[in-house]
């Protein structure tokens, strides 16, 4: 196909034109495609750095194997062509000019920390596939119009602190929390080639980047269940965290007769319960859970005057997220009642929920079919760096199967033909819209 007819072909798909089977055909086989097994191979190296008994990976940011692994990435971006550079956040990006210096690049990557006893798949996938996707291009010859960028966020697990940076919304306070690495966020910067006495360099603002897209595992079971090739993100879900403490009455548990208790932890366990009632309650996806349980003084001839717990709340649509919250409250209210003890609500993280651009979502899915593979839309009920860069520029995700829908652990597993469906699926689409 020559370059008239793959941009005509390219207009009609963007613009929504149904194309004659053969023009998808020829679009399809005009393209390079990723080398798979060499991308496999980067991905067994790659887990080796923070490798665990159990088979996975404690490459938490900041710590000696991530400073490691990021190291192995930066050589397989420079093998790939790549100009290289670390930003004042510590992420790094590896650019291939385009064509035309004067369009804003196009950008793809993700993260390769993990959280502790996390997975080989997890970020890695995104961050080997989009440098693989660059090595394809430059063996191909292929040149782009706009300029590539491959980005590996720094600290992604521990929230979004890379991205956040480029945004600018990294605020001073936070860089003396300690992360996961026993490092300050500031001392972790630091310590991976970061500047945090100069963040505002890190800055990327809205209309800088033509469009980024991520590949990622979908981290859940949808697309292994229904035997789906490729995930298309329609959006990353908001994430909304509090703090609760409930207060009763510490009290000798051997005297203390049971109608007289105001025992915290009881009213903490009838609030697990309210939160998983009240959240299944209301038809949707939504998901409530309390991850972390802490009671106090902590004995076992002791009635437990203080609990502390965790809420967290997930959903496409913050005005529901909202709605669960005053719902989940008003749940906490009638417990206090009863119980003769008091909870309080401190908000600790609010992640905004993040549609993905409808116009990269649909160039994902025809990239996709081109390649004859099956497509599902679906929502990321994990927090990705796709959810920061989508304030400032059309984003998209791509997602694979998870096999079991297991993730954050050491048997998290993507096929290896499923890897290298989403690469091909993410070089599919980076061509795609760079001829737009």
């Amino acid at each position: 196909m020559d370059r008239r007819a793959f941009a005509q072909t390219l207009a009609a798909t963007l613009a929504g034109v149904a194309l004659p089977r053969r023009a998808a055909r020829l679009t399809a086989f005009s393209a390079p495609r990723v080398n798979g097994a060499r991308l496999d191979a980067h991905l067994a190296e790659l887990s080796a750095f923070g490798r665990n008994p159990e088979g996975g990976v404690s490459r938490v940011a900041y710590s000696e194997a991530d400073r490691q692994g990021r190291a192995y990435a930066t050589e397989l971006m420079r093998a790939a062509g790549l100009e290289v550079r670390v930003d004042a956040g510590a992420n790094i990006f590896g650019r291939r000019a385009g064509s035309d210096p004067s369009r804003r690049p196009l950008l793809i990557g993700s993260h390769t920390d993990s959280v502790p006893g996390g997975g080989n798949y997890d970020g890695d996938v995104g961050s080997l596939g989009a440098i693989e996707v660059a090595q394809t291009l430059a063996e191909q010859r292929v040149t782009l119009r706009h300029p590539l960028d491959v980005v590996i966020w720094s600290n992604e697990e521990g929230g979004l602190f890379g991205s956040r940076a480029a945004l600018g919304e990294l605020r001073a306070a936070e860089l003396d929390l300690v992360s996961n690495s026993g490092r300050t966020i500031r001392d972790g910067i630091r310590f991976l080639g970061g500047n945090p006495d100069d963040l505002a360099s890190a800055r990327i603002a809205r209309g800088d980047v033509a469009a980024y897209v991520e590949l990622h595992i979908e981290q859940g079971g949808t697309l292994d269940r229904g035997h789906v090739d490729i995930g298309v993100v329609e959006g990353i879900v908001g994430i909304n965290q509090w703090e609760v403490t409930v207060d009763g009455v510490a009290n000798h548990a051997g005297t203390t007769p049971m109608d007289q208790r105001h025992d915290a932890l009881l009213a903490a366990a009838r609030f697990v319960e309210a939160v998983n009632r009240v959240v299944r309650g209301m038809p949707g996806r939504q998901v409530g859970t309390v991850g972390r349980i802490a009671a106090f003084p902590g004995a076992p001839n002791v009635i437990p005057g203080r609990v502390v717990l965790s809420l967290e709340l997930r959903d496409l649509d913050a005005a529901k997220i909202r709605t669960l919250y005053a719902r989940v409250h008003d749940a906490a209210d009638t417990i206090a009642r009863d119980s003769g003890t008091t909870f309080a609500f401190r908000p600790t993280v609010e992640n905004v929920p993040a549609p993905t651009d409808p116009r990269v979502r649909a160039v994902i899915a025809e990239a996709a079919r081109a390649l004859g593979l099956s497509t599902m839309t679906l929502p990321s009920g994990a927090g990705h760096d796709a959810q920061d860069l989508a304030r400032i520029a059309p984003t998209g995700m791509i997602f694979i199967p998870s096999v079991g829908g297991i993730s954050h652990a050491p048997r998290e597993l993507s096929r290896p033909k499923d890897v290298a469906n989403g690469a091909n699926v993410l070089l599919e689409t980076v061509l795609r819209l760079d001829a737009a």
